[in-house]
């Protein structure tokens, strides 16, 4: 069994790797990055409170789970209200080219337009490029779930970008 001290650097090297996957994550599901930090925070919090029985080759897949209810369960509140205090957004760290900028706010500001299911069907299968037993298994349902919403919040996308939308296969 480890020590107190060495599951803990574990968890504080864990959350250093991969928190910022997991803030883009949230940020693509909920459209905010305040909501998205507070979402990783608690999801952080929740993991650490179990992480001594976590498997570390598991473990990514298993936080991704936690972002991803906690971003659902905060979705259900009633009485949460998608306030913003300003329309800027915070200043980030982008290490992607800044390419298409345009092409990625129209995409992010549709996905908000989205129900939440679908909208993180699509985050976790085309944007975490997770396959579909894999997005099934993190958001607690059947691949042929799966595969509904993807097919369901693809329309509405293709809908809501059409200078964007690639012809569909027939």
């Amino acid at each position: 069994m480890k020590s107190k001290e060495l599951q803990e650097a574990e968890f504080r090297s864990f959350a250093l790797a991969y928190r910022d996957n997991l803030r883009r994550q949230a940020y693509l599901l909920c459209g905010d990055w305040y909501e998205a930090d507070d979402i990783v925070q608690k999801s952080l919090t929740k993991l650490f409170a179990v992480w001594w029985r976590v498997d570390p080759v598991t473990a990514p897949a298993y936080v991704r789970r936690i972002v991803m209810n906690m971003y659902l369960s905060h979705r259900r509140l009633a009485w949460v209200r998608r306030e913003r205090a300003s329309d800027e957004m915070p200043p980030t760290r982008i290490d992607a080219p800044q390419e298409h900028v345009d092409v990625r706010v129209a995409v992010v500001a549709a996905l908000d337009r989205l129900p939440p299911r679908q909208r993180a069907t699509l985050v976790l299968r085309y944007w975490e490029d997770l396959s579909v037993d894999d997005t099934a298994a993190i958001m607690g349902c059947t691949s042929g779930t799966v595969k509904s919403q993807c097919a369901k919040g693809l329309s509405r996308m293709r809908r809501l970008l059409p200078e964007f939308a690639l012809p569909v296969r027939a």
